[in-house]
């Protein structure tokens, strides 16, 4: 038996796996997000542990004997956040996350340091990022970046909980801005452009391979064996990968979750920088991606379901009955709720509804916000075009795969054909199991085994007419981009 702990943004979701790759159960815990000051987003990482114990009481009444039998657990998480250890392995601060925007500046900052950033890390510096973070504590908190000794992500402070190592894998590590991407190790420049060393990174071992196991009092208190193996695991992006066997180059899927993800796998290191596709490692070796990022997507649903009061399930039905006028004469949204990244790489980019009128009810507000959310996808899968990557199918994971009518919307705006898995919903929670069952077997060949797509659940074919009638909106849909006021234009962060 395999566990996967996925420690996303508004929640901890685990998911118990058998030796066959068979879901047996799933569990979660809620999170919540702080934000004292406007752009800035923050957790208590100890919110993080806390509502990990809950989810794995919850998942071991459901299946107690085989939660018994764990041999290996896996790791996913929120890609770039910063927890901040000092002495004693203490928590400093709030770990800040991946979708704060307060390090605008320090973006520039650390461009103009480090001039080979690009070729290096492959990624355009944004605020997101984990190494223009510490440069605002520098500037901004300079006790705590003096008393620093370590920074982790968020899942492997985790791991620090469970195991009491300090450790990372490349797919997490590749979104820092502090790793030689190509390499798979840690670039000193880059470090040194922030005013660190490598004493303050963790060691890095490969997403299937163990990095250590349980202490005795983590496992006394869970019920398991102090002799589970924890896998190096991965960022939520590379674990859903492997979750849903995107493992091969040409692989990949869209992520309907808090951000949206477009993912494709790579042979080789394959950055494009100038139209803000991040090109990270895999979790397996000798593999790397592409993807396109925008920070607003099924969050954008939750939002507005909460500003109407409709539980999602209701409104989606609303909108699946809309007839084809009602669509064509939707207003148009932009999903810019937190800035974006991938095409525009542009934190002071807002949300936006578009041609409201009288006649439009909830339904076609709803309707505008799932379109607005595909047309980011549009633009990412664009940006990916640029990149020189091509696809012909993409799997669709996350909470917001659950929906048939947003996944045949999706496959006829990218005019690609998008799939469904069996336990696609879990999102990184599956690859992070499947991890934990590579590091925890020996035998040859149990890549392909062990990472092999899932049963498929559904599959959408783009419907050419529909296709050609979201194309105008769709130009519309840039245009009032292009055409908003502008704002902060001398802080525009490079590349912008």
């Amino acid at each position: 038996m395999y566990l996967g702990i996925d420690l996303g943004t508004s929640e901890v979701k685990i998911v118990l796996m058998d030796q066959a790759g068979k879901l047996l159960a799933d569990a979660g815990s809620a999170l919540t997000v702080s934000r004292p000051q406007p752009r800035w987003s923050e957790q208590d990482p100890e919110q993080w542990w806390q509502a990990t114990g809950e989810a794995i009481a919850k998942l071991r009444a459901k299946a107690p004997a085989e939660f018994r039998a764990v041999r290996a657990i896996g790791l996913s998480g929120q890609m770039h956040g910063a927890v901040v250890l000092g002495a004693q392995d203490r928590v400093l601060r709030p770990a800040i996350l991946w979708n704060d925007l307060r390090s605008i500046s320090e973006c520039v900052e650390l461009t103009e340091r480090a001039p080979q950033l690009h070729q290096i890390a492959g990624n355009l510096a944004m605020p997101g990022f984990t190494a223009p973070k510490l440069l605002w504590l520098a500037h901004h908190e300079p006790d705590v970046f003096a008393a620093m000794q370590m920074v982790l992500l968020p899942k492997d402070w985790l791991r620090l909980k469970l195991t009491g190592n300090k450790v990372s894998e490349p797919s997490d590590a590749a979104g820092t801005l502090w790793l030689d991407v190509a390499k798979r190790d840690w670039s000193d420049e880059l470090l040194t452009a922030t005013g660190m060393r490598r004493s303050h990174m963790p060691r890095l071992v490969e997403g299937g391979e163990s990095s250590g196991t349980l202490l005795p009092e983590v496992a006394s208190a869970w019920g398991l064996s102090p002799e589970v193996i924890v896998a190096g695991g991965g960022g939520d992006g590379a674990a859903s990968a492997v979750g849903i066997g995107a493992v091969n180059p040409g692989d990949g899927f869209v992520s309907l979750g808090t951000s949206g993800v477009l993912f494709v796998v790579n042979d080789r290191f394959r950055p494009n920088p100038a139209q803000a596709v991040h090109a990270f490692c895999h979790a397996l070796p000798g593999r790397w991606h592409q993807m396109s990022v925008m920070l607003s997507a099924a969050s954008c649903l939750r939002w507005f379901c909460r500003l109407v009061s409709v539980d999602e399930a209701t409104l989606l039905n609303e909108i699946a009955e809309l007839d084809s006028a009602a669509l064509e004469n939707a207003p148009l949204f932009l999903p810019y709720l937190s800035g974006e990244r991938t095409p525009h790489n542009d934190p002071y980019a807002q949300g936006v509804f578009h041609g409201l009128s009288h006649a439009h009810g909830r339904a076609a507000l709803g309707y505008a916000v799932i379109e607005g959310v595909t047309f980011g996808m549009a633009d990412g899968l664009a940006a990916l075009h640029t990149a020189g990557t091509e696809v012909t199918e993409l799997s669709l994971v996350g909470g917001g795969s659950r929906s048939p009518y947003w996944a045949q919307l999706i496959a006829d705006a990218l005019n690609v054909r998008m799939v469904t898995h069996v336990g696609s919903e879990t999102g990184g929670a599956l690859g992070a199991a499947r991890l934990a069952w590579l590091a925890a077997n020996d035998q040859p060949g149990k890549e392909a085994v062990i990472c092999a797509k899932p049963p498929l659940r559904e599959a959408f074919t783009p419907n050419a007419q529909r296709h050609a009638a979201l194309q105008p909106r769709l130009a519309a849909y840039r245009e009032i981009y292009r055409c908003r006021p502008e704002r902060n234009a001398d802080a525009a962060l490079p590349g912008h």
